[in-house]
């Protein structure tokens, strides 16, 4: 059973991940204070991102991108959001 996290982003102890989504200080910082919940509403709010704005992994320009809308996300700052998106 995946340990518990304080959550950056809903502010509150929850389910953590099984294991840091990507090697690294970065990776390591999600894996201690972002809960899987919150991990998986990132992944399914990038991939709006990466189709509606046509963005490439190959491109550092795109990743640079992704990765500062993800701080934002996380830190409950305005982020980009995809403009054809309406939530349930």
């Amino acid at each position: 059973m995946p340990a518990k996290v304080f959550c950056r982003k809903f502010q509150k102890e929850m389910e953590g991940m099984v294991m840091p989504p990507f090697p690294g200080p970065k990776g390591l910082d999600i894996f201690n204070n972002i809960s899987l919940k919150a991990w998986q509403e990132w992944q399914a709010h990038q991939v709006r991102l990466i189709n509606e704005k046509a963005l490439s992994m190959i491109n550092p320009e795109h990743r640079k991108f992704l990765q500062q809308e993800m701080d934002k996300f996380f830190n409950n700052e305005e982020f980009e959001k995809a403009s054809g998106f309406v939530p349930e």
